[in-house]
């Protein structure tokens, strides 16, 4: 029998994270000491009392059924973790809707606003998952470059009038992956004036909001005056609360936008698993201690990684949060060969940067997913590559 993919899988390239996986292992037979820095999969596993909760739950005959929609108990922590961390007041029957993690609802998102030609303003580089939801609704992309001179935020007054006056939706992220940038509450409000100068929904990924290393609290898009009339957040409990593997997410802001994705996921899911729903709810509840010890931790780690990247002439973009360093080297290689270098020399497990976009080009990603010796071991052995350095003007 052939097997003859669709034309629309020629758009969903495979991803290059299961290629270092392979050469890691590979590399890690023959003896190498392997420190992965390449998944932002977090290494601290949940509180104690949501581990224990999650078992509780799932003895119980009744947690078995559809969930449809989802419990209005997970709903209802979600506008309370808004109101309590960010100050936003939210409808829990209007204005949140589930999704089974982030992924999801970032790929199919575009699916609901955006017809074959639109254009969507993303950025370059970028999380895969944003191009990945453009190409399944048929749109078009339009890559606005992060760059170290406007502080790796998109400069929104660059983008072209004719581009702007076409654009359907626009796509932000920050803190980022890879470029963990900061947002602030100016230019969010730059955002808000944009969107509705061209008619823009705008969809603000929070899945690092938590991770912040100065000041009081995340910043939420939401937080911006007028930005519930233009646009949505997505949050995920993936990273902030260590419940990756439970896939579960929210989208929440405008009334209506939230609508048409609640009529689009009644096509696509029957719900997830109550268990997992109650105990995310718990975790929302019980957010400030929870991402307070996780804050702790990952700014040592950020520093330990910064600074000590910094020390061997690495470029580290600066950043106050974020779960993740990015960094350009300092040889003369491109990306994806210098990555499958570093782990046949050093066992150091890194993402190229043009694995996000062709901006990423001399650049890595690094997670901060080990602990601040293993970090400090990895700077170490980074600094022993023996490539050729870049020459000096």
């Amino acid at each position: 029998m052939k097997v003859q993919p669709s034309q629309k899988m020629s758009l969903f390239a495979p991803a290059i994270f299961g290629d270092l996986k392979q050469f890691a292992l590979d590399q890690q037979a023959k003896g190498m000491e392997l420190i992965d820095l390449s998944l932002g999969s977090p290494d601290i596993p949940p509180a104690d009392f949501l581990r224990e909760t999650m078992s509780e739950l799932t003895k119980l005959e009744t947690s078995y059924g559809y969930t449809l929609t989802g419990v209005q108990t997970f709903n209802e922590a979600v506008c309370r973790y808004y109101k309590r961390v960010n100050s936003v007041t939210l409808d829990p029957s209007t204005e949140v809707v589930q999704t089974i993690g982030s992924q999801e609802g970032l790929v199919h998102l575009p699916v609901a606003f955006c017809d074959p030609g639109d254009i969507v303003l993303t950025t370059n580089p970028a999380y895969v998952a944003y191009d990945a939801g453009i190409h399944l609704a048929g749109a078009t992309p339009y890559y606005m470059p992060l760059t170290k001179e406007n502080g790796y935020l998109p400069d929104l007054a660059a983008v072209p009038e004719h581009i702007a006056q076409k654009a359907k939706l626009l796509i932000l992220n920050l803190p980022g992956n890879p470029v963990p940038a900061m947002p602030s509450i100016a230019y969010f409000e730059e955002v808000v004036a944009f969107a509705k100068k061209y008619n823009i929904i705008v969809l603000h990924d929070a899945a690092y909001s938590e991770f912040y290393f100065k000041g009081d609290a995340p910043i939420s898009f939401l937080a911006t005056p007028g930005a519930k009339e233009v646009g949505l957040e997505i949050n995920s409990l993936s990273k902030s609360f260590s419940l990756a593997g439970t896939r579960i997410a929210y989208i929440v802001g405008n009334a209506e936008m939230v609508s048409i994705l609640k009529q689009l996921k009644s096509n696509l899911d029957f719900g997830i698993f109550e268990p997992i729903q109650l105990v995310a709810a718990k975790a929302l509840d019980n957010a400030e201690n929870i991402t307070a010890n996780l804050r702790q931790t990952f700014a040592a780690r950020h520093k330990t990684l910064m600074d000590g990247l910094t020390s061997i002439s690495w470029e580290v973009a600066p950043s106050d949060g974020g779960m993740f360093v990015w960094a350009k080297f300092p040889y003369s290689i491109d990306s994806k060969s210098f990555a499958f270098e570093a782990i046949a020399q050093t066992g150091v497990v890194m993402v190229p940067g043009t694995a996000f976009g062709t901006a990423g080009e001399g650049y890595m990603r690094l997670a901060l997913v080990q602990d601040v010796e293993t970090l400090s071991r990895a700077v170490e052995k980074l600094s022993k590559i023996n490539i050729k350095k870049e020459a000096t003007v």
